[in-house]
């Protein structure tokens, strides 16, 4: 369940900020499992419930979106850098 209440919050995220990015699902769980550890809920109960009153708290709300469009931003970089470096000798 706690994945469903991820996925909505990355897609208000994506849609609220006008991000464009397709995502595989390994990155959608390295995102998630990041984020669980960043706000120090990976490996705990009701993570679910967490993840769900965190988002409904203003200021939580920020700092996870934050987070997202941070983990967001350095994805594109590396695949901006990575794909310009093909190639050279």
């Amino acid at each position: 369940m706690s994945r469903l209440i991820f996925t909505l919050m990355l897609n208000e995220v994506l849609n609220r900020n006008g991000i464009r990015i397709s995502l595989s699902e390994s990155e959608k769980d390295r995102l998630y499992m990041e984020m669980l550890n960043y706000f120090g809920l990976a490996g705990g109960l009701n993570v679910c419930e967490a993840l769900e009153s965190a988002w409904q708290d203003p200021y939580n709300r920020e700092r996870i979106e934050e987070f997202i469009v941070a983990w967001l931003k350095r994805k594109m970089k590396k695949n901006v850098l990575g794909e310009s470096a093909t190639g050279i000798i």
